[in-house]
């Protein structure tokens, strides 16, 4: 989103997947992870570099039982994530992220909380370009009522509603999504 309000004539479409909206300035809304984000990212963001280094270690001590970790958690997970945690492939690329990714101390999650709690620095309706937002109706991280809030905001938006999905769906949804952006692409090409 920001790519686009800063660079509408060379980015000429965006396609969000269980997006947050902004939570501070006049466009703010509230819910899920992201009000518990809000309220630590002053302390990530002063603290963030031994916070992430301790979350690192306990990657590490959870490596040996990581898979087992992942059906505990995939169990207290809403249906539509559950079925993704425990398609084999999906399991694979997901520890194979949260075990090897941890390498780089987990630096990227922490960064969003702290931008997410930030003033995007411009306001939606300066969104120009095309955009496709895709958001599970059960999402127990980003509400979707964040897709709502956010694409009633914006010139040229349309939410495509994930029913009984929660916030992985959009990865189980690739095709689909990927389908519909390069048909975006070619329509905004031929005009």
């Amino acid at each position: 989103m920001g790519c686009a309000a800063a660079l509408p004539d060379r980015v000429i479409a965006v396609g969000v997947l269980g997006g947050v909206a902004p939570t501070v300035g006049p466009e703010a809304i509230s819910g899920g992870l992201m009000s518990v984000g809000s309220m630590v990212a002053p302390l990530l963001a002063v603290a963030g570099f031994p916070i992430r280094w301790a979350a690192v270690g306990f990657i590490r001590l959870l490596k040996p039982v990581a898979e087992p970790a992942l059906y505990l958690y995939a169990r207290v997970s809403p249906e539509g994530d559950r079925r993704l945690l425990v398609r084999p492939e999906f399991k694979a690329m997901f520890l194979d992220d949260l075990l090897n990714g941890s390498r780089k101390q987990l630096a990227a999650p922490f960064a969003d909380v702290v931008v997410f709690a930030r003033d995007w620095g411009f306001r939606l309706d300066q969104v120009k370009i095309p955009v496709r937002w895709w958001h599970g109706d059960r999402d127990h991280i980003v509400p979707f009522a964040h897709g709502e809030h956010v694409v009633t905001r914006l010139p040229d938006a349309e939410l495509y509603t994930l029913p009984g999905e929660s916030h992985l769906a959009g990865l189980g949804f690739a095709e689909e999504i990927l389908r519909t952006m390069v048909e975006l692409w070619d329509s905004i090409e031929q005009r």
